[in-house]
């Protein structure tokens, strides 16, 4: 570590005399996944890295939608190798994302390897990828310039995609992208018209106003479902929506890379902006604003009804998020509680309206997303629900409420209210929360509640749980992957992800302390990630295991060993996944007896362990741990949060 500005270093002391097992399942989880990328990648991608799919000229395919679905087949790989796993990891990143935008651009979906212009629901989760390849080699410099090329869509420094309005604060149209504003709701020169889809009959009509059609079944009369698309066509086709402000993801990351002030401005002026108008809407987002700057232009004067907005087809699942999204990147930039009174407003207003009912009379839109957890009830179960949606007759479609709000905030601000929003939650949901269901979301998600109750130590065995868990997960993928006989240029663009074998949820909480990310274009928001300090990489090195045992507002207790008994490992912890926080203290255990004893007859058991505790003042970002061959060492790290300008700057990039 020579070439480095001083690091204080701690050098492990405590001899691994029994591996923990969590930390020999975790290096045997990161193997199993480190192996399993490959055959994934060699059934279903070409060499050019794009994925085996249909003719590239098959004019079936719209050119707004399905982008997102190639690119998350990819997406955690990048996210593996910065938490520790392959470099080969990393090669194949860069190389399917390549092989895929060149194959989006083919299909029509990709103009200057961005999205021509779609919907940023859908776009959030396309970009997660790019996002994690930027954390994991921010240096590469085609990511520098595609990170300032594809926040320019948005900042108007391309004249042919000027997508914002900097008088009105608004991106112009629901749709955006590299095309710039991507007016109306249906493809070009599609023929408009929303027909009944069975797909997309959980989450009924669009709208409840339009002439003839009072029920889902009324769209398979083509005459109602032409109808029903022009109103689309004319609400959803222009002005600004609450589902945009996960573009401020894509502006964020531009500031991580380069530190460019004017990335932070816009990102303070737009989420300032959707603040604004859910103060004067008594807290709720309103879900869409017309070219004027109204909201409810195009909606007559309703603050609902945008697209992917609160009336379909998602309501509060989406707008949560975006709200998630936008005030943590502002709060992130800035440092200021303030920004998360957005999505905390949202959270509070929809929890508010709960009520108790029983499972078997909930017909939930999104009953997907509850696979696992409800099954085994019966029907007359009492459950806290609230509504997800909003439309001209009220809210409506009671479901249960997501725990991941709440979590993803209580992760970033530890403070007592939202931790008793979390526990609400768990007072009122009626299923064992330190239980761990064996099961896995597209979003790679749903196991927080267990992982929560692990912090409170409520929950020992929970990292050998989960992880065992994921294992399990990894080798169902292989198993189908080997089985799968598919004619891969005809099956449905959700099969690749659907098979992806790299399974991160457990490695994100157990060594990075954090939940899973908000999945819709959120950014990694940890307590603390590593480096490799001798291969000058992001990662844990090889052999070791890391697990953040606690996390309390103001410190973590964090537990690392060296599975290696023949070698030291070197590695550089830091506070925060963008070096956000600061170490104040460490505390830790130092052995003062000799170890390993005598050698000879004398020497068949280890003398008694004694130590003492040693405290040292830290002061800064970044912490150095020397872990010695066959050794541990657990350190509470006292902790500032979101004291320092947030980047993605590595420690070796740091001169003395």
């Amino acid at each position: 570590m020579s070439d480095l500005r001083k690091i204080i270093a701690i050098t492990a002391s405590i001899p691994l005399a029994q591996p923990p097992s969590w930390a020999v399942w975790e290096r045997a989880l990161i193997a199993a996944m480190n192996d399993a990328a490959l055959p994934f990648a060699a059934k279903y991608t070409r060499p050019d890295g794009s994925l085996i799919w249909r003719d590239d000229n098959d004019d079936s395919f719209q050119s707004r939608d399905g982008a997102d679905d190639f690119y998350e087949s990819f997406y955690n790989w990048p996210l593996l190798y910065l938490m520790g796993g392959g470099a080969h990891l990393l090669d194949r990143a860069h190389h399917h994302w390549d092989g895929i935008t060149a194959q989006l651009t083919r299909l029509g979906l990709v103009r200057k390897e961005y999205e021509r212009g779609y919907d940023q629901f859908h776009q959030g989760e396309s970009y997660i990828y790019f996002y994690f390849l930027c954390l994991a080699d921010p240096q590469h410099p085609k990511l520098r310039e595609r990170a300032r090329r594809f926040a320019g869509f948005y900042l108007n420094e391309d004249p042919t995609a000027l997508n914002y309005d900097p008088q009105q604060r608004i991106i112009r149209a629901p749709h955006n992208g590299s095309d710039g504003p991507r007016w109306g709701y249906f493809d070009d020169g599609a023929e408009i018209g929303y027909g009944w889809y069975p797909y997309m009959a959980p989450y009924g009509l669009p709208y409840e106003d339009v002439e003839g059609v009072s029920d889902y079944e009324d769209l398979k009369d083509p005459v109602l479902a032409r109808r029903m698309g022009e109103v689309m066509q004319h609400r959803m086709g222009r002005g600004d929506v609450a589902t945009n402000l996960i573009v401020t993801s894509l502006v964020t990351n531009a500031y991580l890379m380069t530190g460019d002030e004017k990335y932070r401005a816009w990102v303070t002026e737009y989420v300032g902006a959707w603040q604004e108008r859910a103060a004067r809407n008594g807290g709720l987002l309103p879900d869409n604003v017309g070219l004027s700057g109204a909201v409810g232009e195009n909606m007559g004067g309703k603050w609902y009804g945008g697209l992917y907005g609160w009336s379909w087809p998602h309501g509060y699942y989406n707008i949560g998020m975006a709200a998630l999204v936008g005030g943590a990147n502002a709060f992130l930039l800035t440092r200021d509680a303030a920004w998360l009174d957005l999505p905390r407003r949202q959270i509070e207003a929809i929890h508010a309206l709960g009520q108790t009912r029983m499972l078997g009379e909930l017909a939930m839109s999104l009953g997907h997303h509850w696979v696992g957890m409800l099954n085994d009830h019966p029907p007359e179960l009492p459950l806290f629900v609230v509504p997800y949606r909003h439309a001209d007759s009220g809210w409506f479609d009671y479901q249960v409420p997501t725990p991941i709000y709440p979590i993803a905030l209580w992760n970033l601000t530890h403070a007592p209210e939202d931790w008793a929003r979390v526990q609400h939650l768990r007072e009122t949901s009626h299923i064992d929360w330190r239980t761990v269901i064996p099961f896995r979301s597209k979003e790679d998600a749903g196991h927080e509640p267990p992982w929560l109750c692990y912090l409170r130590g409520e929950n020992p065995d929970y990292p050998e749980q989960i992880l065992a868990e994921s294992y399990g997960q990894v080798a169902r993928r292989m198993e189908k992957i080997r089985h799968d006989d598919a004619d891969l240029r005809e099956v449905s663009i959700h099969h690749w992800q659907e098979h992806n074998p790299v399974i991160t949820e457990a490695l994100v909480q157990l060594t990075l302390g954090a939940p899973q990310i908000i999945y819709n274009g959120g950014l990694l928001l940890c307590q603390v990630r590593y480096y490799d300090a001798d291969a000058q990489r992001p990662g844990l090195p090889e052999d070791v295991a890391a697990l953040v045992e606690k996390i309390e507002a103001d410190h973590i207790v964090l537990h690392l060993v060296n599975l290696n008994l023949l070698e030291s490992r070197t590695l550089v912890v830091q506070a925060g996944a963008f070096g956000e926080h600061r170490f104040l203290r460490a505390h830790y255990a130092e052995r003062t007896s000799p170890y390993p004893g005598p050698v000879g007859p004398a020497g068949y058991a280890a003398p008694p362990l004694e130590t003492r505790t040693v405290s040292l003042d830290i002061e800064d970002r970044w912490l150095e741990i020397v872990l010695p061959a066959g050794t541990e060492i657990t350190l509470r790290l006292d902790m500032a949060r979101f004291v320092h300008d947030p980047s993605y700057t590595q420690p070796w990039e740091v001169t003395p």
